[in-house]
């Protein structure tokens, strides 16, 4: 079931295949969704140069970019460029878009709009690719364009229903005994996993009768101390009796060692944690009910629904206390039971 190396953790961001380019010049129709290896949206000549240079540049090493990050934003420009074309030659853009700031500001509120109503993306996705096209603006010299992001209704975390949970810990307790502790430290500790694989064995305090777990740099560098589950504090300590017979017990502080005895990656712990979730048969990604933060979003939920404060699910989780209350927003599964509970007189 585990395994030290691993594809990259969670979905990359990937242009989603909704994401269909505009018309391109000639009047050629696009097809339904943009897909690997799919031909890159034409541009007429006079765009060609300054998409070249545009794509050069983020390219560069000084930019340090990943190369899913440099490929998406590439294509998100392109299909601007190739709407701009159209909306130049229609004249639903006027001036001179690529030096002018007024004109690239009333640009890219037409593509806003473009997208929204034409296309009918849905508002992460518009949001995304106005994201590219203030990169765009930014590395011409104009500033971020003056087009504002459609809102976002918020929306509750999705964690694991009961009986996901019980058939994901299930599946955990019959993992090895690593990969069950990694697991219940997701989901009793609700640690993030880089936060979970940058642990290390003094960073579990134990005493009689209880103890923390101490995540010393979390999100944005916060410190926090996490009381121990005694669940889980059952597992850490049978895990760190175990781990001291391990390769590199001795050389390496890190609670989580790989095979080679050095500290287990958030890749790799998180290609546990879907073995996991495989074999509890969940499915996985990011349409599927396991994600990776599906652990750490079900234990806020849970304490959040059980009445725990919010300021404390908020210290527990690393979370600010806005982004703890969207535990306590409704799901979707909240919003169809209430529509169901709807009664009618026949």
């Amino acid at each position: 079931m585990t395994s030290d190396t691993s594809p990259p953790t969670g979905s990359p961001p990937s242009a989603p295949a909704s994401e269909t380019s505009p018309r391109p010049p000639g009047g050629a129709t696009p097809q339904a969704g943009r897909r690997r290896g799919a031909r890159p949206t034409p541009l007429p000549e006079g765009l060609q140069a300054v998409f070249a240079a545009y794509q050069r540049g983020i390219a560069l090493p000084s930019e340090s970019l990943d190369a899913d990050t440099v490929r998406v934003y590439a294509s998100r420009v392109r299909q601007y460029l190739a709407w701009l074309a159209i909306a130049l030659a229609d004249g639903t853009a006027e001036g001179d878009p690529l030096t002018d700031p007024d004109a690239s500001d009333r640009a890219a509120r037409g593509y806003r709009t473009h997208l929204q109503t034409v296309l009918k993306r849905k508002p992460a996705t518009i949001n995304a690719h106005l994201t590219a096209v203030d990169d765009f603006y930014r590395r011409r010299g104009l500033g971020p364009a003056a087009a504002e992001r459609a809102e976002i209704p918020p929306a509750a975390p999705r964690p694991l229903d009961e009986g996901d949970q019980l058939a994901l810990l299930r599946e955990a307790d019959r993992a090895p005994l690593r990969d069950k502790a990694i697991a219940f430290t997701a989901f009793y500790a609700g640690t993030r996993i880089s936060e979970t694989t940058r642990l290390d064995t003094s960073d579990v305090r134990t005493s009689a009768g209880n103890g923390n777990l101490i995540v010393r740099a979390g999100k944005n560098g916060r410190y926090r101390e996490i009381p121990l589950h005694p669940k889980l504090r059952a597992v850490l300590e049978e895990w760190l009796r175990e781990r001291a017979d391990w390769k590199g017990a001795d050389a390496s502080p890190a609670l989580f060692l790989n095979r080679r005895g050095g500290r287990l990656s958030a890749r790799s712990a998180y290609t546990v944690l879907r073995a996991i979730a495989a074999a509890a048969n969940l499915p996985i990604g990011r349409d599927g009910v396991f994600t990776p933060r599906v652990l750490r979003h079900t234990a806020g939920a849970i304490m959040t629904r059980q009445g725990t404060d919010i300021v404390v699910v908020a210290e527990l989780l690393g979370h600010t206390v806005e982004t703890a209350r969207r535990y306590s927003l409704p799901t979707h599964h909240d919003r169809q039971k209430a529509i169901e509970r709807l009664t009618v007189d026949e």
